[in-house]
């Protein structure tokens, strides 16, 4: 059985809305390392719309040195509005997401990442779908901005490591309670 992993940039106040405006001052060797490491077990990518359509905005004529990564890899785009996808390898899941989802976990394969995609992560976690949540907590307070957390009903969860690095970067590993 496959697993969700799901892997958000967040700051002290949880907010995980456009960290590509606030995080990369604390992008170093360090989290490249744990963010490649999580890439290398993910054998597929899971997204909402949003980020989708971010991600396919750039990364097919990107010559960042994961490109080849992001383009290859299969992509399932949870979404009720698109009807095709125009990234290569990329397939919509609408309908019955959940079910759909839980379906394509208990196929055979790598682990199944979710990068952003907040309201996706907040319905995982929900429908207890989510094998794993890693945070990477930025030490910095942005104030206002979509958290993570916004909208969600309570849900146990436990640490199953936490690493700081250099930056002040604290890397957190959360798997179910139960």
């Amino acid at each position: 059985m496959r697993k969700i992993v799901a892997s958000l940039f967040v700051s002290l106040d949880g907010v995980a809305e456009a960290p590509e405006t606030w995080h990369f001052p604390y992008f170093d060797d360090e989290m490249g390392n744990a963010v490649g490491a999580a890439m290398a077990d993910s054998g597929a990518m899971l997204l909402g719309r949003v980020q989708y359509q971010q991600f396919a905005a750039y990364w097919p004529t990107s010559e960042d040195e994961v490109a080849d990564i992001m383009n290859n890899q299969k992509k399932y785009v949870v979404t009720n509005t698109l009807t095709e996808a125009t990234w290569n390898n990329t397939e919509i899941i609408s309908g019955d997401v959940l079910d759909r989802i839980t379906t394509l976990k208990s196929t055979a394969g790598k682990d199944i990442g979710v990068t952003g995609s907040l309201t996706l992560v907040r319905s995982l976690l929900t429908a207890g779908l989510l094998d794993r949540l890693q945070l990477f907590v930025h030490p910095i307070v942005l104030g206002k901005g979509a958290r993570w957390f916004d909208d969600l009903d309570t849900v146990e969860l436990r640490l199953a490591s936490a690493e700081t690095f250099s930056t002040g970067v604290i890397h957190q590993t959360y798997t179910p309670a139960a």
